[in-house]
C-alpha cells in the first residue's frame, strides 16, 4: 500500500490559509486534518480535538520527552504542537493529512518529514496583506505595525517550500493545491507498488 500525502500549508498571517485549508477539506473528504495540542485555554466557541487538544502544561512536556511531536514550540507562554502518533498511523494507512501550521512548525516538520508536501501561501500583494489585516478589526495600530514587519520577514521562507501558491481568489487558490495533490500523487516515487507491476517477470 502505497503511503498517504502529508500536505503542510503555512504562510504570513493574513495570507488567507485557514480560508483555503477549510475549502479544501470541504471539497476532499477523504483528506484527514490533523489536529493540533496546545496548553492554552479554549476561547469561546472552540471545542476540544475539533479546534484544539487541549492538555495541561504538565502533559505536554511529558509528551515532549516521549518524543510524540512531529514539530512543536512555545508561544507566549503557551505550547502548540503537532502529535506524531495521529498523522503517521493516518499516513501508513494510505490516508492523507493536512496540516495547517506556522512557519517554523512546517520547516521543523520538514526535517523529520520531508516526503511531505510543502505549500507556502501568498496575499496578491503586502498591500493586500496590510488590507486583509486591517480588516479583522482586532490590532492596535501598534501590534498591526508589528504583525505587518513579521509578515514581510515571513515571506523570505517561500524558498524553503516546494509550491507557492498565490491567494487572490479562494476557489482559484484552492483549486491549484489541489492541482498540486494530483501532481505530487502521480510521482514516479510515491507509486513504487503499481511501477514494480511492470517490471518483467
Amino acid at each position: 500500500m502505497e503511503k498517504g500525502l502529508l500536505i503542510v500549508v503555512s504562510g504570513p498571517s493574513g495570507a488567507g490559509k485557514g480560508t483555503i485549508c477549510k475549502e479544501l477539506l470541504n471539497r476532499n473528504k477523504e483528506i484527514t486534518l490533523s489536529v493540533s495540542a496546545t496548553t492554552r485555554k479554549p476561547r469561546v466557541g472552540e471545542k476540544d480535538g475539533v479546534n484544539y487538544h487541549f492538555i495541561d502544561e504538565k502533559t505536554f512536556e511529558k509528551m515532549i520527552e516521549n518524543d510524540e511531536f512531529l514539530e512543536y514550540a512555545k508561544v507566549y507562554s503557551n505550547y502548540y504542537g503537532t502529535p506524531k502518533k495521529f498523522v503517521l498511523e493516518k499516513l501508513n494507512k494510505g490516508e492523507d493529512v493536512l496540516l495547517e501550521i506556522d512557519i517554523q512548525g512546517a520547516l521543523n516538520v520538514k526535517k523529520i518529514y520531508p516526503d511531505g508536501v510543502f505549500i507556502f501561501i501568498l496575499p496578491p500583494s503586502m498591500e493586500e496583506l496590510k488590507k486583509r489585516i486591517e480588516k479583522r478589526g482586532t490590532e492596535t495600530e501598534e501590534s498591526l505595525q508589528e504583525r505587518f514587519g513579521s509578515a514581510y520577514k515571513e515571506v523570505e521562507y517561500v524558498k524553503q517550500y516546494d509550491y507557492a501558491v498565490v491567494n487572490d481568489e479562494v476557489d482559484s487558490a484552492v483549486n491549484k493545491v489541489e492541482s498540486i495533490i494530483i501532481a505530487e500523487k502521480a510521482r514516479v516515487d510515491r507509486q513504487k507498488d503499481i511501477i514494480n507491476k511492470y517490471k518483467e517477470v
